[in-house]
């Protein structure tokens, strides 16, 4: 195990690389960071200082005036509880039909491969577009319906070449003959010894596919017209750009500039409380995450 050298050791060539190195991190690090901190700041602060300016980094007369308005919004809930829905069984949807379609791809006795791969690939660079994708979508009957923002991103075919290459790379033939000599049918082989020896890049697809589902909101505006299927996307939409905020929802105002207080302090308290799923889903794939990413990179 190689020993870390101090910094007072290292070449000058090495520690100007370090300082150079930290300093441009350290910058990226607080461009990044602060418009998180000034968004949570804000969505505690009170709604006059918010418009008035006077918030940057803490909060200012702290309050729970906007996470109280965003329980209170009935288009809200809405949109959460349709967002999870499209998460939860969107993603379970995707990483079945990805692992389906990677392991029969993987396996070098499958004659037809190459020509099935061919027809993946070739959807990547080549697509109806977008009026001949609604017409199918529309003649399907799934227009209006939950399953228009499942069934048609059902799976990725960048991802499931991503979970390809890692069944290839990392599970050896001799398991596979092994598992044959021991009676195990290929059916057994697959849900027994290849998808828990996938957990890493299974976690990697679930991130992927979680968070796209989450920041889904064209397909939801192309498919679904009823409010009641809207999810969170589009309500933030509404709220973020269009400035449609029902203050019947918030409470009585007494004045247009408390109106438009708790308009601003609606929309960050509705962005804190979004984007909070996507980031408490990190911290149960990191474990995997690092070795799913690195897969087919070059080691040094």
């Amino acid at each position: 195990m190689e020993k870390k050298v101090k910094f007072r050791n290292m070449r000058p060539e090495d520690k100007i690389f370090d300082i150079v190195n930290y300093t441009v991190l350290t910058l990226i690090l607080i461009i990044v960071l602060y418009p998180v901190l000034y968004i949570v700041a804000a969505s505690f602060s009170d709604p006059q200082a918010v418009i008035s300016g006077q918030v940057y980094i803490f909060p200012v007369r702290p309050t729970l005036k906007g996470y109280e308005a965003v329980f209170k919004n009935k288009k809200i809930l809405i949109g959460f509880l349709n967002s999870f829905f499209y998460l939860f069984v969107g993603t379970a949807v995707n990483l079945v039909m990805t692992m389906l379609c990677a392991y029969p791809l993987s396996r070098k006795e499958f004659k037809a491969r190459n020509f099935f791969a061919f027809f993946f690939i070739f959807t990547m660079y080549f697509s109806g577009g977008l009026v001949p994708n609604y017409i199918l979508v529309n003649s399907l009957g799934l227009t209006d319906t939950r399953w228009a923002m499942i069934i048609p991103t059902a799976m990725s075919t960048y991802n499931m070449i991503i979970c390809r290459t890692y069944i290839v790379n990392s599970i050896p033939d001799e398991m596979y003959e092994a598992a044959q000599i021991d009676g195990c049918t290929p059916w057994k082989y697959f849900i027994s010894i290849i998808v828990p020896l996938c957990k890493p890049i299974m976690a990697v697809m679930t991130l992927y596919y979680g968070v796209a589902k989450w920041n889904n909101y064209f397909d939801a505006m192309l498919y679904l017209r009823k409010d009641t299927l809207q999810p969170l996307t589009i309500i933030m939409k509404q709220i973020l750009i269009q400035n449609q905020v029902d203050m019947t929802q918030i409470g009585d105002a007494s004045n247009l500039a408390k109106l438009q207080g708790m308009s601003e302090l609606l929309k960050y308290s509705t962005i804190v409380v979004a984007c909070l799923p996507v980031m408490l889903l990190y911290p149960f794939v990191q474990k995997h995450l690092v070795k799913g990413v690195m897969i087919g990179a070059v080691k040094g």
